[in-house]
């Protein structure tokens, strides 16, 4: 890029629509996963023994197993989701598929809040409860690859990663308004009230919030590199073919590179929140409370990573992210088991400094892998078949992984082997940063960097 261009956008200052690009990503994600962690976070704490207690009676500690699972199920179904968002997001726009996933996501999760348990109408909740989580699941597959591509295709070429981490950080921002939201029930009713009709509360409150997603979202201009396209023509008329076609290897590639991040994250969101409450016997509202003090760090390290990789790129910037969840596994559990709740929350704030850093630049990476005709299929289905290898059963394997070894430690090196894997693959890059995106580098391969 010519000195005097790479000048002019160091030097130009963020513009109106920029902005307001911004905040939709980072409201609509932030909405969606708090859809979607809170139902995490209730299968984790009340699901069990509302809706799959026949099975608990019969072999204790298989229920909460079985509600944990139920967090993973959705994600078999998330490339599905991504799989047709990608088509016709990269067919008739990224604006119309961000507003669809938000009103499925929120209807979904409301109808959850009003379900009847296995005590009102017998195995038929746990059967409606499984196909609203899928629903869930569908919608989230959808969701990322589209926010993703608002922010990055809207940002100037050197913020990328920075634009890039706004809808990332909906991920913390998500989970700290679920943690909160169910900190704030589960603080103003008894036990007995929050099992009876307080774990609704959170899944209702969605209404409220899909209601505000969906104002904010319809106000947003289309992407200008979709726009482009539109005038050249250039959409791929079947852009899931395309994308396996001339993009498998980036597919593979930035699945594995998310495993790492996705199976610790959900650690965070799902199961230390189980462990702390039912194996630590640590009071439930401070366990909350320490997940969101710990979602804080998360927050601003992704923010951080997003902006440090446009200064030192994006593979380096993963590299160190999983350099630090790594070497922090098992100090982690040493602290956590101290059954201190202080110690428990700076365990915690210290993994997601690695898991902001190793998810700020993820936006901006994925969509500079690939060309502009399939890169919502293509980011949305990577995405998608990551978080299948990684977070989808994490939080199930983590309680077999204890259940069987009585050693909380097998879980910090159950996440370390994941993240060798993760490590691997995004060192298997070639540098991104700096990527043509507009509609005429199709004609590349979409991990090239033009000199």
């Amino acid at each position: 890029m010519p000195t005097e261009k790479a000048a002019a956008a160091r030097a130009r200052r963020t513009s109106t629509e920029e902005r307001r690009v911004l905040i939709s990503t980072l409201a609509g994600t932030t909405i969606e996963w708090y859809d979607f962690f809170i139902y995490a976070q209730a299968a984790s704490l009340v699901l069990a023994p509302l809706f799959f207690a026949p099975v608990g009676e019969h072999a204790p500690g298989l229920a909460t197993v079985i509600s944990l699972a139920t967090i993973g199920i959705s994600f078999l179904f998330r490339p599905l989701g991504a799989v047709v968002a990608g088509r016709y997001g990269d067919r008739l726009g990224r604006k119309r598929m961000l507003v669809l996933t938000l009103v499925l996501m929120g209807a979904a999760t409301a109808l959850i809040g009003a379900l009847p348990t296995y005590a009102d109408i017998g195995l038929a909740a746990p059967i409606v409860l499984m196909l609203l989580r899928i629903l869930q699941g569908f919608s989230a597959g959808g969701e990322w690859g589209g926010a993703a591509l608002m922010s990055v295709e809207h940002a100037p070429l050197n913020r990328r990663g920075l634009f890039g981490s706004y809808p990332q950080v909906g991920v913390p921002l998500g989970l700290i308004l679920a943690t909160g939201v169910l900190w704030v029930t589960t603080t103003a009713t008894t036990p007995e009230q929050f099992e009876s009709w307080g774990w609704r509360v959170p899944f209702l409150f969605s209404v409220v919030l899909i209601g505000i997603g969906y104002l904010i979202r319809r106000a947003v201009e289309e992407s200008p590199v979709f726009q482009e396209m539109l005038a050249k023509k250039k959409q791929s008329a079947a852009p899931l073919r395309d994308v396996f076609r001339g993009n498998t290897r980036q597919i593979v590639l930035s699945a594995l590179i998310f495993v790492a991040n996705n199976a610790a994250g959900y650690l965070v969101i799902a199961y230390f929140i189980n462990y702390g409450v039912a194996t630590l016997e640590l009071p439930r509202s401070s366990v909350l409370l320490a997940i969101v003090i710990g979602s804080l760090g998360w927050l601003s390290a992704t923010v951080y990573g997003g902006a440090l990789s446009d200064r030192l790129g994006r593979v380096r910037t993963f590299q160190l992210g999983y350099a630090l969840v790594f070497v922090w596994m098992i100090p982690l559990f040493l602290l956590i088991d101290t059954r201190n709740i202080w110690l428990f929350g700076a365990a915690i704030f210290v993994l997601t400094i690695g898991l902001g850093l190793s998810y700020g630049p993820m936006s901006a990476m994925y969509a500079e892998m690939f060309p502009a005709a399939v890169r919502y299929s293509g980011v949305s289905i990577g995405y998608a078949l990551g978080t299948i290898l990684g977070g989808a059963f994490a939080p199930m394997i983590a309680e077999l992984l204890m259940q069987r070894t009585g050693w909380s430690g097998s879980v910090g090196v159950y996440i370390m082997v994941l993240c060798v894997i993760s490590f691997a693959a995004v060192s298997a890059v070639k540098e991104t940063r700096g990527a043509e995106l507009r509609a005429a580098s199709d004609e590349r391969d979409g991990t090239d960097v033009p000199a």
